[in-house]
């Protein structure tokens, strides 16, 4: 870039309240149609629990030895999200 600032538009450009109203009507009238989705305690904990592994990148979850085909993997979990087995 060549260090020119682009000038805020749309959402970006209106005050963070307005922004909120216009999205608070998005989420009654989705509730009022029908189609918002309302959150179980379970899936809100687990969406919590995925979100809090993800934003760490990996720390505090237990690092599982790799094995020698598995190149496209991070901090011991496969690239594709599928679950690694363990020899016990």
């Amino acid at each position: 870039m060549d260090g020119v600032r682009k000038e805020r538009r749309g959402f970006a450009s209106m005050s963070p309240e307005k922004q909120r109203e216009i999205a608070s009507k998005g989420g009654r009238a989705a509730h009022e149609k029908g189609t918002a989705h309302e959150w179980t305690p379970d899936e809100a904990r687990n969406a919590g629990r995925k979100g809090g592994q993800i934003s760490r990148g990996g720390r505090g979850r237990l690092i599982v030895p790799q094995a020698a085909g598995d190149v496209n993997t991070l901090g011991g979990t496969p690239a594709s999200g599928a679950e690694t087995r363990r020899a016990d």
